[in-house]
C-alpha cells in the first residue's frame, strides 16, 4: 500500500498549475456581470531551469563587489556623529 500523503504531490501539482487559468476563466465570467471588460494579463514565459555559467568578457576576472569596481562608492569625508560645526 502507498501512503496517501505520498500521492498528494502527484495530484497537487497539476491543480496548482491550473489555478491561473481557472482564475482567468472565473473573472472572465464575473466581470461582464458588472459591465466591465476583463483582459487576461500577459504571463511571463516559463524560465529555463538551467542557468549557464557566467562568461568572462575581455579577460576581466573581477567579481561583483571587488574593490576596483568603478561603481563602488568613494570614502565618506565626514564621520557620522561628528561635532556640529554650527556656532551661534
Amino acid at each position: 500500500m502507498v501512503c496517501l500523503a505520498c500521492l498528494l504531490p502527484i495530484f497537487l501539482v497539476p491543480i496548482v498549475n491550473l489555478l491561473p487559468l481557472l482564475f482567468d476563466y472565473l473573472l472572465g465570467k464575473i466581470y461582464p456581470l458588472f459591465g466591465w471588460e476583463y483582459r487576461k494579463p500577459e504571463r511571463a514565459p516559463p524560465a529555463c531551469p538551467y542557468k549557464p555559467a557566467a562568461q568572462k568578457q575581455n579577460g576581466n576576472t573581477n567579481t561583483v563587489g571587488s574593490e576596483d569596481d568603478p561603481g563602488a562608492p568613494g570614502s565618506i569625508s565626514k564621520v557620522m556623529g561628528a561635532v556640529n560645526d554650527k556656532h551661534d
